[in-house]
């Protein structure tokens, strides 16, 4: 709440105690709210107050209750945005071994277009080895990782708190996935506890930069030595601000932060929107190559929101033309989450995971890739049934970070940009982190992510297949309206093998594939052909 709301809950209280004994308190607590009523009819920036003295501040107390009101009081189960309370209610239910049960039967409009199902079968598989993980490395990989059916997604130390972030390693250690760093370093606490760790390269190389802010191969080659890390990331974009740099002030710029980060105490830290250890796709592969040398051998991917087509489908040229693998790609879809972004950029700006997701696919398929290189799903995932929908189309597993944010006790205040997130999640306080208690969310940690794939497997059961990744496009099913509805396969276009290296001009996207270049992110052919 904020400070200034102080003022009119004291004058309420001011106001009952008179009511109660009118003689003892009505001089003492009611000329402060004269003297409050005098400030407001005097001062000259808010117009309101200016004209109603005192009463106006009745709104201003409202404004600021209104989130909380309406999400605990006014929201059905289904409302809610970002996360609706149903969604976040199964998170809490899993995190904390509760009932997951749902009764009564669907609160969904199954004839609304909002409505897709996963086909079931009359012979379910009732044995399956739920040990499985997925390979990740190309053969020009020498340490290659198996990864896990759900990780935790990037979220940075500065970001998140130092709890939140002990918290989710040693939840990752528990259950045996890994915790992406984000970009803003791999801190001591990412190390506390040991739990995997896929360290993430953004455009700032904190971590591993030098003085003026361009990569450092021995910085970097020291921190990637360390046995936890078990994967390299290099960020290219993210869903919720794709393209666009960011600036941490100074004032936030503690000495934990600065040395994480390798930058002054202090002082503005800056990240670029573009990287500069690279301008090509060529060169962006090349540097791969360099990490994973560096590295010991161990996998290198990207991430990136899809935002130009031909830009992925240069990079897969390059691949191509250089023979350099890479050994995943993870797909943010434009609906994932962030600390703070601009309004346009998370509205506007980036494509969704399901169309991000199925031209990477795609891509991949079409050269013929796809068996080398895996493939990762990253944007709004809580669910079993999420990550079966994204097996579907295409991803060998998926990452979260809101859905583990809500496993520590995040209640969707959103409150991430003012440093004052109420359960100490997204907060560098210390008096709002005390709440947090490690070891207890940990273990909420690795009981959702348990939980969650465990559905995962269930749906998969029920669907007659003996595994996740033999989920097909065609197995999904989307409503488009309330008479029609098909298979995903007959409503998104996916490619066969080999196609865009065999016959290109066949398929929907062949502008996209003509105009992409291996030595360049820019458009061979610049507008849009006819």
């Amino acid at each position: 709440m904020r400070r200034w709301l102080v003022f009119p809950v004291l004058g309420l209280l001011a106001a009952l105690a008179a009511w109660w004994a009118p003689a003892r308190w009505t001089l003492l607590l009611w000329t402060p709210l004269l003297l409050l009523a005098i400030y407001d009819a005097v001062q000259r920036r808010h117009t309101l107050w200016r004209n109603y003295p005192l009463v106006a501040r009745i709104r201003w107390l409202f404004e600021a209750l209104r989130p909380f009101l309406y999400a605990y009081i006014v929201e059905s189960p289904l409302d809610g945005r970002p996360y609706a309370r149903n969604e976040r209610g199964l998170v809490y239910a899993r995190a904390k071994g509760q009932l997951d049960a749902h009764p009564f039967g669907t609160e969904l409009d199954v004839y609304s277009d909002e409505y897709e199902w996963m086909s079931h079968s009359i012979a379910p598989v009732e044995e399956q080895d739920r040990t499985q993980r997925v390979r990740v490395g190309t053969a020009q990989c020498s340490r290659p990782y198996d990864a896990a059916l759900l990780n935790i997604s990037a979220m940075s130390f500065g970001a998140l708190g130092a709890r939140a972030i002990e918290a989710l390693n040693l939840g990752a250690k528990a259950g045996g996935f890994y915790h992406d760093t984000g970009e803003g370093g791999f801190s001591p606490y990412h190390r506390a506890h040991g739990g995997d760790i896929v360290w993430e390269l953004g455009s700032g190389y904190f971590g591993c930069r030098d003085d003026a802010g361009r990569f450092d191969p021995e910085r970097f080659r020291d921190t990637a030595a360390a046995d936890q890390v078990k994967m390299v990331e290099i960020k290219l974009s993210q869903g919720a601000k794709p393209g666009h740099g960011g600036v941490l002030p100074g004032a936030k710029v503690s000495a934990e932060i600065a040395a994480t980060r390798g930058i002054p105490e202090g002082q503005d830290c800056i990240s670029p929107a573009a990287h500069s250890a690279f301008s090509t796709p060529i060169e962006m592969l090349q540097w791969a190559a360099k990490l994973r040398e560096l590295s010991g051998g161990k996998p290198v991917g990207i991430k990136l929101c899809v935002g130009q087509p031909h830009e992925v489908y240069a990079v897969m040229k390059a691949m191509l033309e250089t023979g350099i693998r890479l050994d995943y790609i993870v797909v943010d879809g434009a609906e994932g989450g962030t600390g703070a972004a601009p309004v346009e950029f998370s509205n506007r700006v980036g494509m969704p995971l399901r169309e991000g997701l199925i031209f990477v696919r795609n891509a991949l398929v079409g050269c013929g890739l796809k068996e080398e290189i895996r493939l990762a799903a990253s944007g709004k995932v809580h669910s079993g049934a999420g990550l079966a929908v994204n097996c579907a189309l295409g991803a060998d597993w998926s990452n979260a970070a809101r859905a583990f944010m809500f496993s520590l006790g995040c209640v969707q205040s959103l409150r991430c940009h003012t440093g004052a997130c109420p359960t100490g999640v997204a907060t560098q306080d210390p008096t709002r982190q005390r709440g947090l208690v490690v070891e207890d969310k940990a273990e909420r940690v690795r009981r959702f992510q348990a939980a969650t794939v465990s559905a995962l497997w269930d749906i998969a059961g029920a669907m007659g297949l003996k595994n996740p990744w033999e989920l097909r496009p065609h197995h999904l099913h989307e409503r488009q309206n309330s008479a029609r509805s098909d298979s995903i396969d007959r409503i998104y276009s996916f490619f066969p093998r080999g196609v865009l290296l065999d016959d290109p001009d066949s398929v929907s996207s062949a502008r996209y594939w003509a105009m992409a270049r291996a030595d360049s992110f820019r458009a061979a052919v610049e507008g849009t052909p006819g």
